[in-house]
C-alpha cells in the first residue's frame, strides 16, 4: 500500500507546511486503530484551513484514509485525552517524512513524558473526574441509579487513567491492565461495580463511599497544576481569566465544577470584591 500512496504523501512531503508523514498500517483482521481500513497516513502540519481534514481512497482490494491534522490540533488530542489513537500512530507508525526531526522529537516527548505534560494531563484528567463523580452522585440522590451507573463507571475511568498518569506513563487503550499492576485498588473498585450481584443501588452505594476516599486521596495531586497557575500571578484571578487561560483551556469546561470541589477542600480561596450592586459581589480566586 505504501507504493501506491506514495505519489499522495511525495506531494503533502514537498510543502513547506508539512512537519511529518506517518504510515500506519492494518496488522489485524478488526483493526480499530486504522478504522478497519488497510493503511492509514498521518499528516501533521504547521497550520490547515481547517484543524483536520480527512480524505479516504480505494486501491483494488485495498482501503487507505489521509488524516491530515494542525499541531495544534494534535497537541490537543494528546493532552485532553480525546483521540488515543493518536498515541499509538506516532510511536508504532512508519516515518515517511521528518522535517528538522519533528516527528523524532514528539515521539521522544511522548516516551519520555516530560513532567510538565503529566502534570497538566493530571489536571485535565481530574476536572472530568469531578464532573463525572459530582453528576453521578446527583443522579444517585435521585433514584435514576442506571444514569448514576453510566456516570460512576465514567469516574473510575479517569481515577484510572490518573493513577496511570501519577506512575509516569500514558493511559493506553486498554488501561485496565495497567492500573491492575500500578494500583489494584482502583481495579478491585471496578471489578466489583461490574462484576457484583448485588442490586445496581447499593452497588453505587458502597462505591460512593470508597470512591470518595480514593477522590480526596488524588486531589493535591490533581490540583497541582491549576494551583501552580493561579499563583504564577500575586493578583487573584477572576473566573474569565482562568477560563481563559491557555494553559488550563484543555479542561475549562469542567473548571467551574473542579473550582467548586477545590474550595471545598480548602485549597481555593474565594474573595469577594464589591460591585455597584447592594451586597453583590464579584467572586475572585487565589490559590492558597
Amino acid at each position: 500500500m505504501e507504493d501506491v500512496l506514495r505519489p499522495i504523501y511525495q506531494e503533502r512531503a514537498s510543502n513547506k507546511d508539512t512537519l511529518g508523514i506517518l504510515l500506519i498500517e492494518k496488522k489485524k483482521s478488526e483493526s480499530p486503530v486504522t478504522d478497519n481500513l488497510d493503511a492509514i497516513l498521518f499528516i501533521v502540519t504547521k497550520t490547515t484551513e481547517t484543524s483536520l481534514f480527512i480524505k479516504q481512497y480505494e486501491y483494488e482490494n485495498e482501503r487507505a484514509a489521509l488524516y491530515m491534522a494542525s499541531e495544534q490540533q494534535m497537541s490537543e488530542w494528546i493532552m485532553r485525552g480525546t483521540n488515543r489513537r493518536i498515541i499509538d500512530w506516532i510511536l508504532n507508525g512508519k516515518v515517511l517524512f521528518d522535517r528538522n526531526e519533528y516527528m523524532e522529537n514528539l515521539k521522544k516527548r511522548l516516551i519520555d513524558f516530560p513532567r510538565e505534560d503529566r502534570t497538566k494531563r493530571i489536571g485535565v484528567e481530574f476536572a472530568k473526574l469531578i464532573r463525572r463523580f459530582k453528576e453521578g452522585k446527583d443522579f444517585y440522590a435521585s433514584n435514576h441509579y442506571l444514569d448514576a451507573f453510566n456516570h460512576v463507571i465514567h469516574a473510575l475511568h479517569h481515577l484510572a487513567r490518573l493513577s496511570v498518569l501519577e506512575n509516569g506513563f500514558h493511559p493506553e487503550v486498554t488501561v485496565w491492565n495497567q492500573v491492575k499492576k500500578i494500583e489494584p485498588e482502583i481495579h478491585r473498585l471496578y471489578e466489583e461495580l461490574i462484576i457484583s450481584q448485588e442490586e445496581v443501588s447499593k452497588r453505587l452505594e458502597l462505591l460512593f463511599l470508597a470512591s470518595e476516599f480514593l477522590v480526596n486521596k488524588k486531589t493535591e495531586l490533581g490540583a497541582k497544576h491549576l494551583v501552580h497557575i493561579m499563583k504564577s500571578k500575586k493578583q487573584e484571578w477572576t473566573f474569565n481569566e482562568l477560563v481563559h487561560h491557555p494553559e488550563i483551556r484543555p479542561y475549562a469546561i469542567d473548571l467551574g465544577i473542579l473550582l467548586e470541589f477545590l474550595i471545598e477542600k480548602d485549597i481555593i480561596m474565594v474573595k469577594k470584591v464589591e460591585t455597584k450592586g447592594k451586597s453583590l459581589y464579584h467572586r475572585h480566586y487565589v490559590a492558597k
